[in-house]
């Protein structure tokens, strides 16, 4: 159970887009929905925002999760890093997945890798507190 809360969150975003992004008729920018609002604007929602919109909502579970300490925080950390390094890479050199949308996510990946250590670093600190006279 514990390796289960250890995934992160946007990976299983990443592997979605990747599952549809594998189909050669997906585009991230076709349609999603389209909506009138009650101020009688257009909202039109490709797919490519609606998978900013769950990486966001996931980006929000990784920083809270990054909150708590415990055995698997490094190992959390390590997969954050890893989710990073691998959504970099396939951007880069999948002609797929360099679209805007994949960009942001892996920005989310990003951001989700340096806050991970941030907030372990400072909760560190809190516990551990160092002198000036190293006592």
């Amino acid at each position: 159970m514990r390796f289960i809360l250890a995934i992160p969150l946007i990976a299983v975003v990443m592997v979605i887009y990747t599952a549809l992004a594998i189909d050669p008729n997906f585009s991230a920018g076709s349609a999603f929905t389209d909506m009138v609002l009650p101020s009688q604007a257009d909202l039109f929602l490709t797919f490519g925002d609606i998978f900013v919109i769950l990486g966001l909502v996931a980006l929000f579970f990784e920083i809270i999760k990054a909150a708590r300490l415990g055995p698997g925080t490094i190992v959390d950390h390590m997969l954050s890093t890893a989710v990073f390094i691998i959504g970099l890479i396939v951007f880069l050199l999948v002609p797929a997945f360099g679209t805007s949308a994949f960009l942001l996510l892996v920005i989310m990946t990003l951001i989700d890798v340096v806050a991970g250590y941030t907030v372990s670093i400072f909760a560190a600190r809190r516990d551990f507190s160092v002198t000036r006279d190293g006592m």
